[in-house]
């Protein structure tokens, strides 16, 4: 270990040289671009899934490079800027490196485990096939689907579930990356181009990119009549402080969700919230709560089906009824344990999400 921290510290000084070196008669960087700092803080977390052992070495080295080719794309030629104190910054970037170096050495020492073997990726991989798939987080749950991604990389629905993983997992770059292999591989699915656009909104901050935009537009093109994109650019507008067109989409996105959708309930709430009323209770909730009774009842006769429960399970999500969706939940993770693709789609409809 004493070897470690040695290499660490020259590396350091190395490092810290060649920065000093470069800082000769250099400018005060110029204030960083908002959207630069949003690609820099996703590589950071692919580093961290990684560091977590939720990553293995070819995921993070490939979005890794997706992250970098975005951030690279997103930054144009640096400014001119006037010249700086190079003494002044040299003892800054020394200081900061030495802080850092020391900062290291005090939090391994403190909570770090030199003597405790690591467990190899493909150990950590081989527990979780094995295990219940209720138990796994979302980042686990992705790492199984991007397993079987390999084993079955011409299958548009292993990349679309597996994309709608990482982004639950929190893995916005890695989320687009296998949302726009399922729409390479089957491009007239409406919901995966939604759920890429998505996902692009995500990675801009909330904000509608000319990217995000081009995704609904095809989605919409395939599907005319399909709700996701119309409420995904309402609420990119309503982000960006354009509340009578975000309101407008989200009033066309509730016009096409048929009356009985229990998705209704909650998109008249969300409505009601940015127009600041109260929501009003509405007569279709009698019909609606009716209906996923029915859809309950079905599936208890024939239990078979992944599909019914995502939606029996979304049902209970957009009703507020906890206790009747974790039974749901309970009874599903009993069934398709040994399905992790459609435990997955189960799973992420328990999550509060934007009608598709």
């Amino acid at each position: 270990m004493l070897l470690f921290w040695t290499a660490a510290a020259l590396l350091s000084a190395a490092a810290a040289a060649l920065v000093l070196w470069r800082a000769r008669g250099a400018a005060e960087p110029a204030a960083e671009e908002p959207e630069l700092a949003v690609y820099r803080r996703h590589l950071a977390e692919q580093d961290e899934l990684k560091a977590r052992g939720l990553l293995d070495e070819e995921a993070w080295k490939a979005a890794r490079a997706e992250a970098g080719r975005r951030l690279l794309a997103a930054a144009g030629p640096a400014p001119e800027t006037p010249a700086g104190d190079p003494r002044k910054l040299g003892l800054a970037v020394l200081g900061s490196v030495l802080a850092a170096a020391a900062l290291g050495a005090g939090i391994y020492a403190a909570v770090g485990s030199p003597g405790a073997p690591d467990m190899p990726y493909a150990r950590r991989l081989a527990a979780w096939k094995d295990a219940d798939p209720s138990r796994l987080g979302p980042a686990e749950m992705a790492a199984v689907l991007t397993d079987l991604a390999r084993e079955q990389p011409q299958s548009g629905e292993v990349w679309g579930f597996l994309g709608r993983a990482r982004a639950a997992a929190g893995d916005a770059f890695g989320a687009a990356q296998a949302l726009e292999k399922a729409v390479a591989l089957r491009p007239t699915n409406a919901d995966d181009w939604s759920a890429l656009g998505e996902v692009l909104v995500q990675l801009n901050d909330g904000k509608l990119s000319p990217d995000a935009d081009r995704a609904f537009a095809r989605a919409l093109a395939i599907d005319p009549n399909n709700p996701g994109p119309r409420y995904a650019r309402g609420r990119a507008a309503l982000a960006e402080g354009r509340k009578d067109a975000g309101l407008k989409l989200w009033r066309e996105a509730l016009a096409l969700l048929p009356a009985e959708d229990p998705r209704r309930a909650a998109l008249v709430a969300e409505i009601a919230a940015a127009e600041g009323a109260a929501p009003q209770a509405s007569p279709e909730d009698a019909a609606i709560r009716a209906m996923v009774e029915g859809l309950a009842a079905r599936l208890e006769t024939a239990p078979d089906d992944p599909e019914g429960w995502a939606r029996l399970v979304r049902a209970y999500t957009v009703l507020g009824d906890v206790p009747a969706r974790d039974r749901a939940l309970t009874k599903a993770r009993e069934l398709f344990r040994d399905r992790p693709t459609d435990l997955a789609a189960i799973e992420a409809a328990a999550r509060p999400t934007q009608p598709q």
